[in-house]
């Protein structure tokens, strides 16, 4: 790659650290560097793309800032690793209440999974072509040892061709997504409603059909800007609660 030619092609109206940022999270997200692998050092980004090291830094801030890369202290710049520990902490919010407030971490219960042709809905909340596959998994996850959620996870058959085939998947996917995929979740949206058990939340939960559950419909985008995971969550808060910390 010439020093110029992967800045030329970001729209110039951008400030020129967020052309920077553009390029590294393309790159990153083309496999340059994988997970927990180790950056150039800003010195030697600054050569390669033509800019000057202060520009590099303040993008390399930005993606400090969105849990992309993370920085060590005399080591340098690191590829963020989706661990299971990793995953758990940025992208889940459940918490004990107050005063205790303690991060939950739901252990995996039952799972199911099969492959099936997109819906309608879900071609459109995926951004599916007409006629593509996805894999659904169904799985309940544990608090306490108790089932607290149920959840449906879709996703694109043609990013995860044989994700359904796994002897066993991990309690967080977010990991497996991107160490044998190379799929990186880099954000998520989502939407909270208060709902009502029906009969397949009451069987798997223990409750009675008509209980109020939390449900959590979440969207996980991948480095790309490609939408990779969609995840309805429906969660009894008897013991937990949907904590967000804001600054």
């Amino acid at each position: 790659m010439q020093p110029h030619e992967a800045i030329s092609t970001i729209p110039d109206f951008q400030p020129l650290y967020k052309q920077v940022h553009t390029v590294l999270v393309k790159r990153i997200a083309s496999g340059d560097w994988g997970p927990g692998q180790a950056m150039p050092s800003e010195q030697a980004l600054a050569l390669e793309l033509g800019v000057s090291q202060g520009t590099v830094r303040k993008a390399m801030d930005a993606l400090a800032a969105q849990s992309l890369i993370v920085r060590q202290q005399g080591k340098g710049s690191f590829v963020a690793e989706h661990t299971q520990e990793h995953a758990l902490y940025r992208f889940f919010r459940l918490s004990r209440p107050a005063p205790d407030g303690a991060r939950v971490t739901p252990e995996l219960g039952v799972a199911r999974i099969r492959r099936r042709p997109a819906s309608h809905a879900e071609q459109s909340t995926l951004e599916l072509a007409k006629g593509e596959q996805i894999v659904e998994i169904r799985r309940t996850r544990l608090v306490d040892k108790m089932p607290a959620i149920v959840e449906k996870i879709l996703l694109p058959l043609s990013l995860f061709p044989d994700i359904d085939s796994s002897a066993a998947l991990p309690n967080t996917l977010y990991s497996l997504y991107q160490g044998v995929y190379g799929v990186s979740v880099a954000e998520v949206r989502e939407e909270l409603r208060a709902v009502l058990a029906n009969k397949r939340d009451a069987r798997s939960l223990g409750l009675s059909p008509g209980a109020p559950l939390l449900q959590i419909d979440r969207v996980a985008i991948g480095l790309d800007g490609r939408r990779v995971e969609w995840r309805v969550s429906r969660c009894n808060t008897s013991n937990i609660v949907y904590a967000v910390d804001l600054n």
